[in-house]
């Protein structure tokens, strides 16, 4: 399912929040879902869950955790376990490269969610323009995928011929920031709804493993050696893989149908 003007889907308002950005599938009678989402996505996915109530929402799976910093005012418990579990190698590592990202690799979100008509004109007016500013991030932010034409064709016409149009995630970033508060605030609260990870290591942020508890109750969480922000595109199999081990034959897979079949028998 596409986000709405994102993709395929239709163009919206600017001003439409992630939240209302997600409401659409309340009127699609969802009695229960389970909701995998990366990028983006995962940002509309955890609104979605929180609209939807763990009644609706019977779990949630993310390959794009973006957890905050547990406090000891906000998460005193886990803030004691931190100091006793020092960072992994691969953590620190990660953590440095997320700081890299904060400083030189988020111009396109600066201008997409403050300008978004300004560039906007700039993506629908040349295609070249619109190859340049996609191709540059697939490249940069995957794990030395090895993209073909065909496929970097594909993805820069899927925005250039969709209906909402090749500026249309501009105003997604843009209502990301008009939000009170910003999406990626909201998103980062605790949601009370079961939440599997699959973390891959050359994701472009990638936060420490026990950071993600502040997100919710985390009942699934693998490591990937390869991988990077496009981990759905890159490593299809690896994501169908933890899937199939978080809602099959699984503590937390058989809660789940547990949870279906009482809802449904009610």
């Amino acid at each position: 399912m596409a986000a709405p003007a994102f993709m395929l889907s239709h163009q919206v308002s600017s001003t439409l929040g992630s939240h209302r950005r997600a409401s659409p599938d309340s009127k699609l009678n969802i009695t229960q879902s389970l909701i995998q989402a990366g990028d983006v996505g995962s940002i509309i996915a955890r609104y979605m869950a929180t609209s939807f109530g763990n009644s609706r929402c019977m779990a949630l799976h993310t390959n794009t955790p973006l957890p905050s910093e547990p406090k000891e005012d906000t998460h005193p418990d886990l803030y004691k376990q931190l100091q006793k579990t020092p960072l992994t190698e691969a953590e620190l590592k990660a953590l440095v490269r997320a700081g890299e990202v904060s400083k030189t690799g988020l111009g396109y979100y600066s201008i997409q969610s403050t300008k978004p008509t300004t560039i906007g004109f700039s993506l629908r007016d040349s295609p070249v323009g619109l190859l340049a500013w996609i191709y540059e991030k697939l490249v940069q932010w995957s794990d030395a995928y090895e993209w073909t034409d065909e496929e970097i064709l594909t993805w820069v016409s899927i925005y250039w011929f969709s209906t909402a149009g090749p500026d249309a995630p501009s105003n997604l970033y843009y209502s990301f920031e008009q939000s009170d508060p910003i999406a990626f605030v909201a998103a980062g609260a605790f949601i009370d709804v079961p939440l599997g990870i699959s973390r891959f290591t050359n994701d472009l942020v990638l936060l420490p493993k026990l950071w993600n508890q502040t997100l919710g109750p985390v009942v699934f969480q693998e490591e990937h050696e390869r991988g990077g922000h496009f981990a759905a595109w890159e490593q299809p199999g690896a994501i169908v893989g933890d899937l199939r081990l978080m809602f099959g034959d699984s503590d937390i897979g058989r809660k789940v149908r547990n949870r279906l079949q009482d809802s449904t028998s009610v």
